[in-house]
């Protein structure tokens, strides 16, 4: 087992901090003048791009000389940097950079999803700023492992506060509370910041995140899995207040140690219908469903027993209604599931098939052009440690079935 050390942080060099301050400066400058209202609108509803790649994290850090001293002091190394989670808003896209590994400079940024007529490459700036980004410094983002955008473009970021656990020459750090970040799209304002330490326990694993709005009252409720005590974390933002819902014995059976819980949430796509969560360990037996309406009064209430999964499953994300999209372990084939029908084999269908090497780790909703995408990385090479100059990655339009 793994041992999360507690650290304090050195305080950086005069010259480096300074330099971060005057990019932070740089950056709204910058951002004030390409985005007039928060976030690029531009092509946000015809836009013809199919998708797009780019190798590692080429940062925009608005001055040569950051990029330098964040190389030399190795706070900034480009194979080291791997993007898991993504979210559309408009003709933004941003990404979730955990740091598995040091040398992440930013864990949130931002790029430009097509680059017609918008940009000429994928060029990545911290979201909303590098500052607040730094590694083991006190009230910063320290490692963002998943995003939710909810229907007000308020983007929801998961922040475990913990570090490095991919990294195989140093032990896992904890260098913040965990923490959920939620940032207004259209005024790059902090929205909310919710720390969910006395909902944790020092083992918690939280892995996935999910947001949702009560239609009868419309308060919002935040839901993050906890793998380590399985459990669900329900957030009442409203009444700032939550409670962890552990779930049934049966949700674990086949696990290993250090499993991942993944959280899907599903809702009628016309309305009427309770919302609910699809929940399931990757290498658990069974996949269940949990009200949430239940959630939010802390109790799992009835969970229902969706049956037998065919091998283990990697979810990857929804429509925002009832269709699941998922694929199995180490497969390139992305499946899609609605949510209404019986959870069986036949029922699921191809969506999308990754190129050799590749692996879906994300599908995620472009609700200005009605339809979806799907994030996609070389990333057994990560987890392999065999990476040249970088990862590639792909966004790329689901186009249907292969």
């Amino acid at each position: 087992m793994s041992v999360i050390v507690m650290i304090s942080v050195n305080p950086s060099t005069l010259m480096v901090t300074v330099l971060l301050a005057l990019h932070q400066v740089a950056t709204f400058t910058c951002n004030a003048q390409r985005q007039s209202s928060g976030r690029l609108r531009r092509n946000a509803t015809f836009g013809s791009g199919k998708g797009l790649t780019w190798t590692g994290a080429q940062y925009r850090f608005e001055c040569d000389t950051v990029d330098t001293l964040l190389r030399d002091d190795g706070r900034y190394v480009p194979r080291n940097n791997i993007a898991l989670r993504a979210q559309i808003c408009g003709n933004d896209l941003y990404l979730a950079y955990p740091r598995l590994r040091s040398g992440v400079p930013a864990t949130v940024a931002t790029t430009c999803l097509f680059t017609d007529d918008v940009c000429d490459e994928a060029v990545l700036t911290p979201y909303p700023c590098l500052s607040i980004q730094e590694q083991g410094k006190s009230g910063e983002v320290q490692n963002a492992v998943d995003l939710y955008l909810d229907t007000q473009e308020v983007l929801w970021v998961l922040d475990t506060g913990i570090v490095q656990t991919m990294d195989n020459d140093a032990e896992p750090l904890r260098t913040g509370p965990p923490i959920v970040w939620a940032f207004d799209l259209n005024t790059r304002k902090l929205y909310k910041k919710i720390d969910l330490t006395c909902l944790t326990t020092p083992m918690s694993r939280l892995q996935s995140l999910a947001v949702d709005y009560d239609e009868t009252n419309g308060k919002c409720y935040v839901y993050v899995s906890d793998a380590a005590n399985r459990a669900v974390i329900a957030y009442d933002v409203v009444e700032s207040k939550g409670s962890r819902v552990v779930l049934p014995k049966a949700i674990a059976a086949g696990c290993t140690k250090r499993d991942v819980l993944y959280v899907a949430l599903v809702r009628a796509e016309c309305g009427g219908g309770a919302a609910a969560l699809i929940v399931t360990y990757l290498s658990g037996v069974r996949a269940f469903t949990v009200r949430t309406e239940y959630l939010r009064r802390g109790s799992a209430g009835k969970v229902t027993d969706l049956g037998v999964k065919p091998d283990r499953m990697v979810i990857l994300g929804t429509d925002g209604g009832t269709k699941v999209f998922f694929r199995y372990d180490a497969s390139p084939d992305v499946q899609s599931w609605d949510a209404t029908r019986p959870f069986a084999v036949e029922n699921f269908s191809p969506v999308y098939r990754s190129d050799p090497c590749f692996l879906a780790t994300q599908v995620m909703i472009d609700r200005d052009r009605n339809r979806l995408m799907v994030l996609e990385s070389n990333f057994p090479d990560f987890a392999q440690n065999t990476v040249g100059c970088g990862i590639v990655h792909n966004v790329r339009v689901l186009e249907g079935c292969f």
